[in-house]
């Protein structure tokens, strides 16, 4: 089940030994972890109270993923104060201007803000990937779509072959993970409910980052599919196509059939972490995101690259039990 938004009762300590003593705490947001934020506002000045309570959460990740971050000149927060043993850290706050509402509002600036993240990308994959991050590569890949036939087939009642169904993504991934491209960081959750608009920052600086605490070291072309096949906004495929080809156009790689494959194996495990957020953990509105990640899988799907899993799915599971399922 979801944590209430009620703060710890150490925060008000915490904030008190570091000069936050007089400030209120207010609820911001929860996520599909146990970690919870909350705006700490102290007259003029403000910032967000992360919440990620251990042994279910380690606050080190973020912590090192950000200055990594703010070290290859993008704009991750600031950390201000850390207590690790009761997992709270205070960092920067980046304001209420989230992109995702931006452009729904105003879908004439999609185009522009699209390039600023796939510009924001080019940049980050320029630079030497993250020491010390897990590899995400064809073993990691095969084992998150596995998610699909152990949660969301039997949450369906889909009796599947699990080996047939690891055999034909190994045949579309192999190619992926064999294809010489460099290893870049890879910030996995990277889509436009996790990046805020920072006033008074210009260029790839104006995109606040944030949830990158489980990044990895991966393919270039992962990042971009999750930008472009964004698992709570419809991005226009005419944007999904034309940053696609900034980005080979910018790097000089193709990176077409894995863009293609690892967007379809994103959105397969995605299809399954939604279904375990719903039975596991208790959180039933992360089913109504279902009919759009079939749709993303469907386009994915008739890529040529993806013949072996497209016969797969065509062969297991029907119709009825894909987004028609969920609406």
């Amino acid at each position: 089940m979801a944590a209430p938004m009620i703060p710890p009762a150490h925060a008000p300590a915490f904030l008190a030994a570091h000069g936050w003593g007089d400030a209120q705490i207010l609820p911001l947001a929860g996520d599909a972890s146990f970690r919870r934020y909350f705006r700490v506002v102290d007259g003029a000045r403000q910032a967000v109270l992360m919440d990620a309570p251990p042994p279910h959460e380690d606050p080190r990740p973020f912590i090192a993923v950000a200055e990594y971050l703010c070290d290859q000149g993008l704009n991750a927060p600031t950390i201000i104060a850390r207590d690790l043993d009761r997992g709270l850290l205070l960092i920067e706050d980046f304001g209420d201007v989230r992109l995702r509402e931006t452009v729904d509002e105003k879908l004439h600036t999609e185009t522009d803000y699209y390039a600023g993240l796939t510009d924001l990308l080019v940049h980050l994959h320029a630079r030497p990937a993250m020491d010390g991050l897990p590899v995400h590569g064809l073993e990691q890949w095969l084992d998150e779509v596995m998610l699909f036939s152990d949660w969301y087939c039997p949450a369906l009642e889909i009796e599947v072959d699990r080996d047939a169904f690891r055999a034909a993504w190994e045949k579309v991934l192999a190619p992926v993970e064999a294809d010489g491209l460099p290893r870049v960081t890879v910030l996995r959750d990277f889509h436009a409910e996790n990046i805020m608009l920072v006033q008074g920052q210009d260029g790839i600086a104006h995109f606040g980052l944030l949830d990158f605490q489980d990044a990895l070291v991966g393919h270039p072309a992962y990042d971009l599919a999750s930008v472009l096949e964004d698992a709570r906004r419809d991005v226009s495929p005419a944007v999904e196509a034309a940053m696609l080809a900034r980005y080979q156009s910018v790097t000089g790689q193709n990176i077409e059939a894995a863009y293609w494959a690892l967007a379809a194996q994103r959105n397969t495990r995605i299809l399954g972490v939604f279904v375990r957020l719903w039975k596991r953990d208790g959180k039933p509105h992360y089913r109504s995101f279902q009919p759009r990640m079939w749709g993303l899988l469907e386009r994915d799907l008739a890529h040529p690259a993806l013949v072996p899993v497209r016969q797969w799915f065509d062969a297991n599971v029907p119709a009825s039990k894909r987004a028609e399922a969920w609406t």
